[in-house]
């Protein structure tokens, strides 16, 4: 796997631990699992980092970060990834989710008015949330477990091609 790429545009976990926003959580980032650049660390970050980028939730870097320190992930791949659903691309996502959702639960879909309003959103919230709940945590699972194979395979792919490298340039230099 590309380590150094991934080391090179990561912060250090030094720069991290002195932060002082992030002090309070102690002897928590001090543990090397969350830093360590391994096939199953990473595979793990990915996959928690899609499943939180699909959730419609505030705070999700938060939510990241806690489950990567629980799994023992690669904290730092985790939190970047949540950053997949910003600004720019929540609305498609979360329009595709509740999609997802009312096709699953078989709900009509409602309306979208010309100009969304805050009433509009609090009128429509509880027609809205159960097809977008179903099909966020439906989503996240299935892209979590896709980020997670694909990780394990892709990396399994890298580690056997440079061996092969490595191979054919002993072949040709004996």
């Amino acid at each position: 796997m590309p380590r150094q790429l991934l080391k090179r545009y990561m912060p250090s976990p030094e720069r991290i631990k002195r932060n002082k926003s992030l002090r309070f959580m102690g002897a928590i980032l001090h543990d090397p699992n969350l830093w360590h650049i391994t096939r199953h660390s990473v595979a793990r970050a990915i996959a928690t980092g899609l499943f939180v980028a699909m959730l419609p939730i505030p705070m999700q870097m938060v939510l990241s970060g806690c489950i990567a320190m629980f799994a023992r992930a690669n904290l730092p791949i985790s939190i970047g990834l949540v950053w997949l659903t910003n600004p720019i691309t929540m609305p498609p996502v979360f329009f595709m989710q509740y999609k997802i959702g009312t096709m699953l639960l078989g709900t009509p879909e409602r309306t979208m008015p010309m100009e969304l309003s805050l009433t509009w959103l609090t009128t429509e919230l509880q027609h809205i949330w159960q097809p977008m709940l179903l099909g966020s945590v439906l989503s996240g699972l299935v892209l979590a477990g896709i980020g997670y194979a694909g990780t394990l395979l892709y990396w399994r792919f890298w580690v056997a091609r440079n061996w092969q490298r490595r191979k054919m340039r002993r072949r040709r230099q004996s």
